[in-house]
């Protein structure tokens, strides 16, 4: 019955034009799993949506890069506070942006404490993103640099280490931290050490040729309200950590339920579950969004109304959602509007896809919402 009426909601999604087509995956606290598409794979590809659809998962891709990081945390081969520019000599001596002079040029001051993992997994490094920090993309402006080409060279903070939070590229360095430890490309430490031994075969870095015949189209909602298709977002390796994995609704459940079993699904050790799921921040508004750059994100406001924190690798809800997840679940979403939620305490994940811009969109939050609503009638 449940899985009928979750399929319903996204039968009505695609009918009142939310989405050309959406994937969706639910674990159930019996160990059961149930996987829906409802739709089509474009606008310009009729191909009916079904469960193996990829996607590009962007920001989804956050919590496996920061899991990663906490396994090498617990095998003693990274230190959440040790400053990260011992090995990475780009993040050694960061420039916090302090403002801007009455001529508009802006001011750069040296940071004035380090930048470590800790400060990298919960969004308090200070590391921006330009499209949802508007006087970062003031800077950008001024300068003629931009986000990509100064993370590796010579990276700009729009606070002082541990004194906000403010999501941007801190797993993307992240990232780095894990090669600089393990001695592995990204792709490689992933594929050996979570998506191998979990079974994801369908995520990964750079589709090749038979993954990307299940591809879904981009898409992007006009002023008018109307969906188009648009051109894929290239991720450069550097941007990896942060945003660069294509993956199944089904594939990323798979990962969400190791993070909440109680063997870490053979990956992840009892510290590390730990790490992923405790509260950790105790500044700033973790998970608000403010975009700079509409056609890409409207401004978000998760589980309004609820506190809010940020762990080693999920934001977190602090107090139980009505007729949803409970309070200690574990959530984030990508750019394209893909979305979840892990909740250790029913025992329930749940996780839902579609693939168009901007982020956020107000009737594809709705959907989710339903979509949970759902998920915990049962």
């Amino acid at each position: 019955m449940a899985s009928q009426q979750l399929q319903a909601i996204l039968d009505k999604a695609v009918a009142e034009g939310i989405a050309p087509g959406l994937t969706a995956a639910v674990a159930w606290p019996d160990g059961t799993a149930s996987h829906l598409a409802a739709g089509a794979r474009g606008l310009a590809d009729p191909t009916p949506m079904d469960p193996g659809a990829l996607f590009w998962i962007a920001s989804c891709t956050k919590a496996i890069t920061s899991a990663a990081a906490l396994q090498l945390v617990e095998r003693g081969m990274l230190d959440l506070d040790e400053p990260v520019g011992t090995r990475l000599p780009a993040l050694a001596s960061p420039q916090v942006l302090d403002g801007f002079g009455a001529d508009g040029a802006p001011r750069l001051r040296p940071a004035r404490q380090p930048v470590t993992l800790r400060t990298l997994l919960t969004h308090t490094s200070g590391l921006a993103y330009d499209f949802f920090h508007g006087d970062l993309a003031r800077y950008f402006a001024a300068t003629g640099e931009s986000l990509g080409g100064t993370l590796t060279t010579a990276p700009r903070l729009v606070f002082d280490p541990g004194e906000d939070w403010q999501y941007g590229v801190g797993i993307d360095a992240a990232g780095w931290l894990i090669e600089a430890a393990s001695g592995q490309s990204l792709p490689e430490y992933f594929a050996d050490h979570i998506l191998g031994p979990l079974g994801m075969a369908d995520t990964g870095f750079e589709p090749d040729a038979a993954r990307s015949a299940r591809l879904v189209g981009m898409h992007a909602r006009g002023a008018d309200g109307a969906l188009a298709t648009a051109g894929r977002f290239p991720t450069p390796p550097a941007l990896y950590g942060g945003g660069g994995l294509f993956s199944t609704a089904g594939d990323y459940l798979t990962f969400l339920r190791a993070v909440l079993a109680a063997d870490g699904g053979g990956v992840f050790g009892p510290q590390a579950l730990e790490m992923l799921r405790a509260s950790e921040t105790r500044v700033g508004s973790a998970g608000d969004l403010t975009t700079s750059a509409p056609p890409l994100s409207y401004d978000f406001r998760p589980m309004p109304g609820t506190p809010k924190t940020h762990t080693l690798g999920f934001l977190r809800n602090e107090a139980d959602l009505a007729g949803g997840r409970r309070a200690g679940s574990l959530a984030w979403g990508g750019l394209a509007n893909c979305y979840y939620w892990a909740d250790p305490a029913s025992g329930v994940a749940g996780v839902l896809f579609a693939q168009f811009l901007p982020f956020a969109d107000p009737a594809m939050l709705g959907v989710f919402g339903a979509f949970e609503q759902a998920v915990y009638a049962d």
